[in-house]
C-alpha cells in the first residue's frame, strides 16, 4: 500500500506528528498549518522536510484543500473556547472560526479523507462545537467513536484528561465501537466492559476518578490513615489538605499500573538551581502549590503559564527525600517570616525542567526543544547536548 497522505491541522510543535510516527503507521505528512511562530521554529527543526505552512486555515482555499489529495486529518483545534474555567464562547469565540470553516469545506472537498483524529480539552464533548462535528461527519458518511482519556490511563503520571475523536469514512465500524457514548478506557478490553463506561448520561460519574485528578491539591501523605478517620469529612489537615483529598492521592500512589515521576526526571545538578521556586513565590503561594516527589505517581496538568504563574498551573517537585511534608508545614503560619521561609527552603522545591515536561507529554528524548538562556537568548536544542555544545538556530 502506498504511504497515507495526513494533513496536519493546528500543527504546534509537532505532537500529532511525532504520535503518527511513533505509531509505525505507512503515513507521511503532505503538510502541516500553524500560525505560530515560536511553535513552527520547534517544528521545523525536529521534522525539516515536512512541508510547513504559517498561515491561517481560512486562508486556505478548497482547491488548495484538494490539490494535497491527503487520505487523513490529524488536528487539535484551540481549546480555550471550551476550557472548563474559561468564559466557554463555544461556536461564538473568534477561536472556534478556523474549525467551523474546516467543517464547511470537508463535505466539498473532491475526495473525503479516509480517516479523521481530533483531539481537545474536557468540555468540547459538551459543545455546539462538537454537535456541528458530529452533523457534519454524518452528512460525509463517516463512523466515529469518541473517547475521555487521560496519560494516567497508560501509565504516566500525569493528569490531562482530555478528549479524543476517531473517524473513519464508509467502512465497517470500529470493532471497539459504542454508539452514542464516549469511552473512558482504552480498547484494549472487552466490549462489554467498554459498554459500562459510557458518559452519555453521566459524563461527570463516570469520569469522577479522572477529573478528580486535575485538582490542584498536594498529593503528599501526612497523618497516618488511622489518626484520619477521627477527623469529621471535610475538616482540613495540614496545607488545607482534607483527609479525603490525601486518601485519594494515597491511593493513587499505590496504583503499581503507573510509573513514578522519577522516570521521567533529569538527574539532579547544579544547572537546576534555575527551576527553583523563588522565596517571595515560595511564601505567598505554599498553601496552594500541587507538591509531588520523584516516588509520587501523579502530577497535575501543566499549563503555558507554568514557571511564571504559581497558583493551578501545573506540580513542583520536592527534591530534598528526607524531610517530611507535614513537618514544613506544621504550625507554620504562626511563624515570623524568616522563620517560615527557611522551614519551607528544607523542601527544596523546583518546577519541573522543560525537558521533564516534555517526557511527562510523551516526547522522546531526542525531540529538540526552544528555551531562553538568562541572557534571553533563543536556542534550540537537542538534550543530549551540553550548555558548551548548543546546536542553535
Amino acid at each position: 500500500m502506498a504511504p497515507l497522505r495526513v494533513l496536519e491541522l493546528y500543527s504546534g510543535i509537532g505532537g500529532m506528528h511525532q504520535a503518527l510516527k511513533e505509531s509505525c503507521a505507512s503515513a507521511e505528512i503532505v503538510a502541516a498549518v500553524d500560525v505560530n511562530t515560536l511553535a513552527n521554529e520547534v517544528y521545523k527543526y525536529n521534522f525539516p522536510s515536512t512541508p510547513l505552512w504559517a498561515k491561517t486555515i481560512e486562508g486556505i482555499t478548497l482547491k488548495e484543500f484538494d490539490r494535497l489529495c491527503f487520505d487523513m486529518i490529524l488536528m487539535s483545534p484551540p481549546c480555550q473556547p471550551f476550557t472548563r474555567i474559561g468564559l466557554q464562547g463555544d461556536i461564538s469565540d473568534p477561536r472556534t472560526k478556523s474549525f467551523l470553516y474546516i467543517l464547511d469545506i470537508l463535505p466539498r472537498l473532491q475526495k473525503l479523507p479516509k480517516y479523521i483524529l481530533l483531539e481537545n480539552v474536557k468540555g468540547f464533548e459538551s459543545s455546539s462545537a462538537r454537535n456541528e462535528l458530529l452533523r457534519t461527519l454524518a452528512t460525509c458518511g463517516f463512523t466515529y467513536q469518541e473517547f475521555l482519556l487521560s496519560p494516567t490511563c497508560i501509565g504516566i503520571p500525569n493528569s490531562r484528561l482530555r478528549y479524543f475523536l476517531i473517524a473513519k469514512l464508509h467502512q465497517e465500524p470500529f470493532s471497539f465501537q459504542a454508539p452514542g457514548q464516549i469511552l473512558t478506557r482504552f480498547p484494549d478490553q472487552d466490549l462489554e466492559d467498554l459498554l459500562k463506561d459510557k458518559v452519555t448520561d453521566k459524563v461527570g460519574e463516570a469520569c469522577s476518578s479522572l477529573c478528580s485528578e486535575e485538582k490542584n491539591l498536594d498529593p503528599n501523605i501526612g497523618p497516618s490513615c488511622s489518626s484520619k478517620k477521627s477527623l469529621p469529612k471535610g475538616a482540613f489537615l495540614f496545607k488545607l489538605e482534607t483527609v479525603e483529598e490525601m486518601e485519594r492521592k494515597h491511593d493513587q500512589d499505590n496504583d503499581s499500573s503507573i510509573q513514578m515521576l522519577k522516570a521521567f526526571l533529569e538527574e539532579e545538578n547544579e544547572e537546576m538551581s534555575q527551576y527553583f521556586i523563588p522565596p517571595k513565590s515560595l511564601l505567598r503561594y505554599a498553601f496552594l502549590l500541587d507538591i509531588v516527589k520523584p516516588t509520587c505517581r501523579r502530577s497535575t496538568c501543566f499549563t503555558k503559564g507554568y514557571g511564571h504563574y504559581v497558583e493551578g498551573t501545573g506540580s513542583v517537585l520536592q527534591t530534598a527525600l528526607d524531610v517530611q511534608l507535614e513537618s514544613a508545614f506544621k504550625h507554620i503560619e504562626e511563624l515570623p517570616e524568616e522563620e517560615k521561609l527557611m522551614k519551607l527552603s528544607t523542601l527544596k522545591l523546583r518546577y519541573f525542567t522543560p525537558r521533564e515536561i516534555a517526557n511527562l507529554h510523551g516526547f522522546p528524548s531526542e525531540f529538540g526543544l526552544i528555551f531562553r538562556d538568562s541572557c534571553e537568548v533563543q536556542y534550540i536544542c537537542k538534550p543530549e547536548l551540553n550548555s558548551e555544545d548548543k546546536s542553535c538556530s
